[in-house]
């Protein structure tokens, strides 16, 4: 019999080019601070978030993708349109809602080391 994951955390290592930089972005976002020293940990839901690390190589973050699916990604929208990312943090502008071909409604957003996040409508939530 498997062990059960039931109570297990996944956290997905991602790289900084500027890691000051980038937990501002995160926490701006709205990503809970679990950790903060050598490595930043956020949570992004009960069972998983990201560790920044101070790590970076340009390959590797600019061909990361995560998605996170969300309940309500217009109220997503209206709030990540609101931070000025770019103005604030340099990045591209993210995309605004938008059903793509694929057959999910998604917001893109680009984090300061290049990984592309897309934020999803939960199908459930009326996606």
């Amino acid at each position: 019999m498997l062990p059960t994951l039931d109570g297990t955390v996944l956290r997905t290592f991602l790289p900084t080019r500027d890691f000051e930089t980038s937990k501002q972005f995160y926490e701006a976002l709205g990503f809970a601070k679990v950790l903060d020293g050598e490595v930043a940990i956020y949570d992004t839901a009960a069972a998983g978030g990201i560790i920044l690390q101070r790590h970076y190589q340009k390959d590797w973050a600019e061909n990361l993708m995560l998605s996170l699916q969300v309940d309500d990604l217009d109220a997503w929208w209206a709030h990540i349109d609101s931070l000025d990312l770019p103005g604030r943090f340099g990045v591209r502008p993210p995309t605004p809602p938008k059903l793509w071909p694929w057959g999910l409604r998604e917001v893109h957003v680009i984090d300061p080391a290049g990984v592309l996040w897309h934020f999803i409508q939960n199908r459930q939530a009326g996606g």
